[in-house]
């Protein structure tokens, strides 16, 4: 199949005219490498009209949404393909307000459908970081007033930023976790889901990463406000900027998907051509998620 490439909305408009040309998309993608039912297993069938598969064995019918994140997608796939579009290609994101009047389809259903596209967007956690890895906790909420350095303000989210750097310091990856406080405990997952061993790591003078200088090779510097870490504080600004301008409250349930969202478009911003596809063959891969599901995975 001819995959889609590109940021230009004009041409995306041309490939995806229409409900049945994304759908299409869909079943060329899921069963490129052929048809295998999802019930018996067996790999011989037909294609049938409406892009579906039917099963010679057991006489299932499978759509190319079946079994998806674009499963039961109620307001057509058409404006699920340009919603996703906007998603991956925007800078600077788009909130759940903008997509339902932009649309013409209901809040709720556009923040539950954008929250399973970030699901997507969910690191698989297979390729740590092993360069060097600049590390750095804030706070989503801004400053507490009259106060320098970390915030125990109960009702700010907290949260680490791990930041991958190139020979030349540019920014390679990035990955954002939220944590419930600053000790080496909360500080740890992001280390071991993200940093490898042989990674350069270097963080501020906080205690908490201590204990974890055992097992990563850490540097602990002196941050100078920020003098010594200008690639790492320019992240965190453009993450709290991002932030700020999402017109919804976004409660520290559901933060770190949108943690996931900003580092999924920074880590593809060498592959912007092959974004979109990246993520709708994410979105296949992925189990259907409906609303009551994702408001208990987002209160976990």
């Amino acid at each position: 199949m001819e995959i889609f490439k590109g940021q230009n909305l004009i041409n995306f408009g041309k490939v995806f005219p229409d409900d049945d040309s994304c759908l299409g998309y869909l079943f060329d993608l899921k069963w490129k490498d052929g048809f295998v039912c999802t019930k018996c297993g067996n790999t011989s069938g037909c294609e049938k009209s409406g892009h579906k598969y039917h099963c010679y064995s057991c006489n299932h019918v499978e759509s190319a949404t079946a079994g998806t994140l674009f499963h039961r997608v109620r307001f057509g796939l058409h404006k699920a393909f340009h919603i996703v579009f906007e998603m991956v290609n925007s800078s600077k994101g788009i909130s759940s307000i903008q997509v339902g009047l932009r649309y013409g389809i209901r809040q709720p259903t556009a923040w539950t459908f954008m929250h399973k596209v970030r699901k997507a967007m969910e690191s698989s956690k297979k390729y740590p970081m092993s360069d060097l890895v600049h590390v750095d906790e804030f706070v989503v909420g801004g400053m507490e007033e009259g106060k320098k350095g970390r915030s125990y303000n109960t009702q700010k989210t907290k949260a680490v930023v791990a930041v991958e750097l190139s020979e030349k310091h540019q920014v390679k990856r990035v990955y954002i976790k939220a944590i419930d406080d600053y000790s080496a405990k909360s500080l740890t997952p992001i280390f071991e889901q993200h940093i490898s061993e042989s990674a350069k790591v270097v963080t501020d003078k906080w205690k908490g990463y201590l204990p974890l200088s055992k097992k990563y090779n850490i540097e602990q510097i002196s941050s100078d406000q920020g003098k010594y870490f200008k690639q790492l504080h320019l992240i965190i600004h453009q993450i709290k900027s991002w932030i700020r301008t999402i017109p919804t409250h976004v409660s520290k349930k559901h933060v770190e998907s949108y943690f996931n969202e900003f580092s999924y478009r920074i880590n593809r911003s060498q592959n912007r051509n092959t974004i979109f596809h990246n993520i709708i063959q994410r979105m296949l891969n992925a189990k259907p998620l409906n609303y009551d599901k994702l408001i208990r995975k987002l209160s976990v």
